[in-house]
C-alpha cells in the first residue's frame, strides 16, 4: 500500500489532479488547509493538501493500464507515420478512449466495512440522503483508516453529533404577561390534544414548571369534533376557553386577559399545500402580537420529504420551536432528526400518547437517540453529556 499527498489551490483542483493521475483507485484519507510562502507565517497563500493511498494491487493495475494506454498511443503514432488511412486512425482513437473509459467505469474500491455498516444503519432509520451524506463525510474526514476499525467508537461519535444537534439553543421565555404560545401545524398531528397537555402541565406545575394561571383560545371553530374535544378538556381541567374567528376577536380576547400568566392558542389544521388557507390563518395570528411564541407540531410518523415540505410551508409563521407528536407510533426517527437538522430547527416538546397530561415531555436528546434502530447507545455517557433522562412509565 502506497501513501501519497497532493497539493493545490482548492479542494476541487487537488481532487481532479488525483483522479487524473490515478483514477478511482485513489482512496482519500484526510484533507487539510496549509499556508505556503510568506514571511514568518504571514502573507502566505492558503493551499489544500489531500492525503490518499493506493493499494498495491490497485497501483499495479493502474501502472498496467498506463502501459497499455502508452503502447496503444505508440502504435497509433506508428500507424500515422505509415500513412494509414484516416478511418483507421479514428478507429484506433476510439479504441483508446474505450480503454480509458473502462478503467474509469470500474469505479472506486469498496468502502471500509465500518462505513458501509454505518450507512446501512442510517438508511434503515430513515435518515434523508442529504443528512446521511453529511454524517458520512464527517466520519471520513474525522477518522483515520486505523480508527475506522473501531465501529463502536464511530457509533458513539455519530450519536454525539446527532445529540448535539438536538440540544435546545433557544433563549428562555421572556418574563411577560400574558405569555402567548400558538401551536400551528398540518391536519391530523394532534394539535388540540397537545394544547390540552401543555395547558395541564403549566396549570399543575408539572415537569419542574411553576404553577401558572392558564387560558386556552381556539381558532378551530369549523370542525365540530375538534371544538367539542377542546371544550371537554377545558371543562375537566377547569381552564377557561375562548373561541375566536377573526384577528380582531383574537386581539380583543388576549387584551381582555392581560393579567393571565399563559395563553395557549389552538389553530385550524391546514394542509401545507393549501397556501391560501395558510395565509388567511397567518393574518389572524398576527393579532397575537410580536411577542407570541409560535410552535410547529409535526407527527413523527411523517415521511422525511413530507416533513421538509411542512417545515418550508409553515416558515412564514416564524415558528421558534417544534413539537414532535406520535413518537409512540414509530420505531425510527431519522426522518425527524434529518428535517430538524436540514431546516436548523429545535425540538422543544415530545408527545407519545393520548393521556392528558401524562404523555408529554420536554425534548431530550436521549428520547430520540434511544429510538434509533441498531445503534448501541451508551446511556451513562450520553446522560453525562446531556443530563439525566427520566423515562416515563
Amino acid at each position: 500500500m502506497q501513501y501519497l499527498t497532493e497539493q493545490g489551490a482548492s479542494h476541487r483542483e487537488v481532487l481532479e489532479r488525483i483522479r487524473g493521475k490515478y483514477g478511482e483507485t485513489a482512496n482519500i484519507l484526510t484533507h487539510r488547509k496549509l499556508r505556503q510562502g510568506g514571511i514568518f507565517g504571514l502573507f502566505g497563500k492558503e493551499i489544500v493538501e489531500i492525503t490518499f493511498y493506493l493499494k498495491d494491487d490497485a497501483l499495479r493495475d493502474t501502472e498496467r493500464r498506463r502501459t497499455e494506454v502508452e503502447d496503444d498511443k505508440r502504435k497509433l503514432l506508428e500507424k500515422i507515420n505509415q500513412d494509414r488511412t484516416l478511418h483507421e486512425v479514428l478507429a484506433e482513437v476510439r479504441s483508446l478512449k474505450e480503454i480509458v473509459g473502462d478503467a474509469r467505469a470500474r469505479g472506486p474500491e469498496a468502502e471500509h466495512p465500518s462505513l458501509e455498516a454505518l450507512e446501512a444503519l442510517l438508511e434503515d432509520n430513515d435518515f434523508s440522503v442529504a443528512y446521511r451524506q453529511e454524517l458520512m463525510n464527517r466520519v471520513r474526514a474525522g477518522f483515520s483508516l486505523e480508527e475506522l476499525n473501531d465501529f463502536l467508537k464511530i457509533q458513539d461519535t455519530v450519536l454525539e453529533w446527532l445529540g448535539d444537534a438536538l440540544v435546545t439553543k433557544a433563549a428562555p421565555p421572556k418574563a411577560i404577561r400574558p405569555r402567548v404560545i400558538v401551536l400551528v401545524g398540518p391536519t391530523g398531528v394532534g394539535k388540540t390534544t397537545t394544547i390540552a397537555k401543555m395547558a395541564a402541565i403549566h396549570k399543575l406545575g408539572m415537569l419542574e414548571l411553576p404553577p401558572h394561571d392558564v387560558r386556552m383560545i381556539t381558532i378551530d371553530t369549523f370542525r365540530i369534533g375538534a371544538r367539542q374535544q377542546i371544550e371537554t378538556y377545558a371543562s375537566i381541567m377547569q381552564i377557561p376557553l375562548s373561541s375566536v374567528e377573526t384577528a380582531k376577536d383574537l386581539y380583543k380576547t388576549i387584551a381582555m386577559h392581560a393579567d393571565t400568566d399563559l395563553i395557549l392558542v389552538d389553530t385550524i389544521g391546514k394542509s401545507p399545500k393549501d397556501a391560501v388557507r395558510l395565509a388567511e390563518m397567518q393574518q389572524i395570528l398576527e393579532a397575537a402580537g410580536s411577542q407570541a411564541e409560535v410552535y410547529l407540531a409535526i407527527a413523527a410518523t411523517t415521511k422525511t420529504q413530507d416533513l421538509l415540505e411542512i417545515f418550508r410551508q409553515f416558515e412564514p409563521f416564524r415558528y421558534s420551536g417544534v413539537v414532535v407528536t406520535k413518537m409512540d407510533e414509530t420505531n425510527r426517527v431519522g426522518n425527524v432528526l434529518s428535517a430538524l437538522a436540514e431546516r436548523n430547527k429545535q425540538a422543544l416538546w415530545v408527545t407519545d400518547g393520548q393521556r392528558v397530561p401524562l404523555d408529554i415531555e420536554r425534548a431530550h436528546p436521549l428520547r430520540f437517540l434511544m429510538n434509533l434502530e441498531g445503534f448501541r447507545v451508551n446511556r451513562p455517557k450520553m446522560e453525562h453529556r446531556y443530563g439525566e433522562y427520566a423515562e416515563r412509565g
